[in-house]
C-alpha cells in the first residue's frame, strides 16, 4: 500500500491539519464528527492513509498531512470468510496475540498491527473460544480472564491474552490524538 506523496515536492511548505479526521471504533471516517459516506472519498482516504516515524496516524491529502484521531486502535478489523480484513479493506495477515481488554474489547496483534476487532463481529469470535480442557469457553471464565488475567482461554491455535486499555498506545507505538 503506497501513499502519494508527488505533490510534497511541489508544495513542500504546507500546514499540517488536526481535529479534522477521526477513525472511529468501527472503522468508520469522520470528518469534525460526522460520519464520512461517500464511497469515493471513503477509497481515497483508505489509499493515503499511513504512519509518520512518530506512531502518528494520517490521511496524505496532497501536500497536506491531515492528522488521523484515533477513538482507539490505527486499525479495525472485521472478520471475513476465515480471515480477518482491516476498515480499509487491506487483509489484517497472519494473527499474532489476542488481546482482551478490561472492558470486553477484543484486540488483534496481526502483521499489519494492532487493531480492534469491529464490535459486530465479537459475540461470534467469543463464542468459538475455548478453556484450557478444549471445552468451549463459559461467559464467566471470559469475564474472570477479563477481570482478573488469569485463565487459559484459547481462539483457534492463540491464547487470549489481557491488556489495560492505556498500555496499547506505548505498546504499540501510535499516537492516538496527534498535536501540533
Amino acid at each position: 500500500m503506497a501513499i502519494d506523496l508527488s505533490a510534497i515536492a511541489k508544495w513542500p511548505n504546507v500546514p499540517a491539519c488536526y481535529d479534522w479526521l477521526s477513525l472511529d471504533r468501527r472503522g468508520d471516517w469522520r470528518l469534525q464528527g460526522e460520519r464520512v459516506t461517500h464511497s469515493g472519498l471513503i477509497q481515497f482516504i483508505n489509499r493515503q492513509y499511513g504512519r509518520d516515524e512518530s506512531g502518528c496516524w494520517f490521511l496524505q491529502n496532497g501536500p497536506q498531512r491531515v492528522f488521523v484521531a484515533l477513538a482507539y486502535t490505527p486499525w479495525i478489523f472485521r472478520r471475513e470468510g476465515t480471515g480477518f480484513v482491516s476498515h480499509t479493506g487491506v487483509p489484517s495477515g497472519q494473527l499474532k496475540t489476542l488481546y482482551l481488554d478490561e472492558d470486553g474489547n477484543l484486540l488483534l496483534e496481526a502483521e499489519l498491527g494492532i487493531g480492534l476487532l469491529d464490535d459486530r463481529d465479537l459475540a461470534a469470535i467469543l463464542a468459538e473460544c475455548r478453556a484450557g480442557n478444549g471445552k468451549l469457553a463459559s461467559d464467566e471464565a471470559i469475564i474472570y480472564l477479563m477481570e482478573t488475567g488469569s485463565g487459559d482461554i484459547h481462539w483457534q491455535n492463540l491464547r487470549v491474552q489481557t491488556i489495560a486499555a492505556a498500555d496499547l498506545p506505548k505498546r504499540f507505538s501510535f499516537n492516538p490524538n496527534p498535536r501540533p
